[in-house]
């Protein structure tokens, strides 16, 4: 096939319509730059339910295999899982899954040992470089010994380790609906939760990359419906959703009501800080909740706000030493997890804190839902920049007002803020908004969305 790199070689990982942009050879030789990039003498590699995914990961790891790397198999996976396998094995791997993305998707997600993430800064644009060349000239000649292919399961000892991380001896018993999307977490959660006092309700546990109930995308609203009503029905205590690769999860209350993902990252953040004397470190990207940064501060941590992306969450992490890290969009990432986002250790965080007092979920995040967000409002427009400046001049100069361009355009004032950015593969900006209250948040959201699409 002629493949074009630069439509599925992204800023953070491999993603594009399997067979039509990428296939198995090609996939093939990704295996061979991976290894040739990192220098790995092993690896390890993990996919999800996909159809397309068990010969894509098997390409690869021949791909590796030939250029001498020995290659282990941990089979169907949650991408955290393979983040553990990474970091206990202390080797690079490779994750395939294409995430939420509809069943026609499939991609690698890439790292060096002990989880560290490679991108376009970190190895990427090498691998995808490597890889047209060797479109253009032919797959690289075999070493002369290649590397051998093993399997070997994860499952329990992911599930041990996660465990290990969070205090669950006082959970009192609770009733927990999860939806898995028909995604991994299907495949996790049985393990990760075993001897837990859960009364577990299954929904979507069935492994099945066709998506047949709905996306595996939880932040979307429409995805979550079905598990609203099943908490409702079902008098639970809380609501867990995964994405389709299960790195993400997303809380409903007892109400059925969402949990804002900045909620659970304050709330998390609060426990990660008690487990560490009071001190560390908490990354949060700048359009998470102010009451991020004031709940690290309340519970003797130091906030740093970085950009939206993983790269940035993980790199600012390393740099500072940071116990905790925390985006909106649902990722959660962990010092004790090598830096990597893990969002089934958010899950039990938040049985851990739930199941440890005795007031409903709703009353346990209300003291860290302390303000009105417009949630993410994406806008179709011609002219990225363009827009960016009108807000940028519609706002400069006026009194009491702060501007940064960290990512996108922030605008804050001493009761609101907002954020516009960019999005890197779509011709979108992407609004955030939020107020003490909610007909400032209303007022302000309305008023940049009329700039937006002025």
């Amino acid at each position: 096939m002629a493949a074009d790199l630069s439509q599925i070689v992204k800023a953070y990982d491999v993603r594009g319509v399997v067979p039509d942009q990428w296939d198995e050879p090609l996939a093939e030789l990704f295996g061979a730059a991976f290894v040739q990039v990192t220098g790995a003498e092993a690896i390890v590699i993990g996919h999800d339910m996909r159809p397309s995914s068990p010969g894509l990961s098997r390409a690869f790891a021949r791909g590796a295999a030939g250029r001498g790397a020995d290659v282990t198999e941990i089979g169907l996976c949650s991408t955290d899982q393979l983040y553990y396998a990474s970091g206990a094995f202390g080797l690079p791997g490779a994750m395939f899954t294409a995430s939420h993305n509809p069943a026609k998707y499939n991609g690698i997600k890439m790292c060096r040992a002990g989880a560290a993430p490679v991108g376009q800064d970190t190895g990427l644009a090498e691998i995808r470089a490597l890889a047209e060349q060797w479109l253009d000239t032919g797959a690289p000649e075999a070493v002369g010994t290649p590397g051998t292919i093993s399997r070997r399961d994860t499952l329990e000892d992911y599930a041990a380790h996660l465990r290990s991380l969070v205090d669950l001896s006082s959970v009192r018993p609770l009733k927990v609906v999860v939806d898995a999307g028909n995604g991994m977490g299907g495949h996790t959660v049985p393990t990760v939760f075993a001897g837990l006092p859960v009364d577990l309700v299954p929904m979507y546990f069935e492994l099945d990359g066709t998506f047949p109930n709905h996306e595996a995308n939880p932040l979307d609203p429409k995805n979550v419906v079905d598990l609203q009503k099943r908490v409702r029905e079902e008098h639970a205590d809380l609501g867990i959703a995964f994405d389709g690769d299960a790195d993400r999860c997303f809380v409903v209350d007892e109400n059925g009501d969402p949990v804002s993902p900045s909620a659970i990252t304050a709330l998390v953040a609060a426990r990660e800080l008690a487990r560490h004397g009071g001190k560390g470190t908490v990354i949060h990207n700048l359009i998470t909740s102010w009451s991020v940064p004031e709940v690290v501060r309340e519970n003797g941590g130091t906030p740093v706000r970085t950009r939206v992306g993983h790269s940035f969450i993980k790199g600012e992490m390393a740099r500072t030493g940071a116990i905790f890290g925390g985006e909106h969009s649902a990722h959660y990432y962990f010092k004790d997890f090598w830096n990597a986002d893990t969002g089934m250790l958010a899950a039990l965080h938040v049985l851990a804190a739930l199941g440890g007092q005795d007031g409903p979920l709703s009353q346990l995040v209300a003291e860290y839902d302390r303000y009105a967000s417009s949630g993410e409002i994406n806008s179709t427009v011609d002219d990225q920049k363009g827009r960016l400046a009108a807000i940028k001049a519609a706002y400069e100069g006026r009194e009491g007002l702060a501007l940064d361009e960290l990512d996108g355009l922030t605008v804050s004032s001493a009761d609101w803020w907002f954020n516009v950015r960019p999005s890197n593969t779509e011709p979108l900006l992407r609004l955030n908004a939020e107020a003490k209250d909610e007909a400032t948040m209303t007022k302000i959201r309305d008023e940049a969305l009329g700039i937006i699409r002025g």
